[in-house]
């Protein structure tokens, strides 16, 4: 997962099975890093590292998903309709050309964050499909944080911006997309510590490999 910054993904496949609580990690003698929540057994167990840990969760721009009602949402999602996953495609996919951010990732966020509703404004003010924060709009080259098209690209392009920071890491890139680059410095540029923050990641994580795994599967030849 590591060597993001070339727009590649080097990836360790994973079971798409029961959830486990803890990620583990290691990095080999090329510099890609490999994540598993298979706790690893056997030799060469002790190379990998947990990077997801229980802790006390300082806050975030969580949304009603990721925790209690004082999380909630100012406004949920409402969008049932199974049309919602696709609704979007075409700035998902414009946003992954220009970004060189794979759909699948994208989708997961979007899925995560919003539930692909684009007005969903979290309790910390964050807004639309990616939940961008405030002070990360103009920034990003936002005008109507609610537009569906200028809300996808703005948030790929603060994921390959995270991207770049660490070096194409993928865990650290979600980490910090939700929690922030001061509490994943704080840690060392490790995950932090959070119950949010863990849940988060957790469930980026296993949607991207789910989204990668369906995208494979639609490629595959009849």
């Amino acid at each position: 997962m590591r060597r993001f910054v070339t727009a590649v993904l080097c990836t360790l496949g994973l079971g798409l099975g029961a959830a486990r609580a803890d990620i583990y990690t290691w990095v080999d003698g090329d510099g890609v890093t490999h994540f598993t929540n298979i706790k690893p057994r056997g030799p060469g167990a002790a190379k990998w590292k947990k990077i997801i840990d229980d802790a006390p969760d300082p806050g975030s721009k969580a949304s009603a998903q990721h925790g209690a009602c004082k999380e909630c949402d100012k406004v949920p999602a409402r969008d049932s309709s199974p049309e919602r996953y696709h609704r979007y495609d075409p700035y998902i996919f414009e946003a992954s050309d220009l970004y060189k951010i794979p759909v699948p990732l994208i989708r997961a966020v979007i899925q995560t964050e919003s539930d692909y509703d684009p007005r969903v404004v979290s309790s910390a003010d964050a807004k639309g499909l990616m939940q961008i924060m405030p002070f990360e709009i103009a920034d990003n080259g936002i005008h109507d944080v609610f537009d569906p098209r200028e809300n996808i690209l703005g948030g790929t392009r603060m994921l390959r911006l995270l991207a770049n920071r660490y070096d194409g890491d993928i865990v650290l890139t979600v980490a910090a997309y939700f929690a922030g680059t001061g509490s994943v410095a704080k840690y060392g540029n490790t995950v932090p510590p959070y119950k949010l923050t863990r849940a988060y990641v957790k469930t980026v994580l296993e949607r991207y490999y789910k989204n990668k795994a369906a995208e494979a599967r639609a490629a595959a030849p009849p």
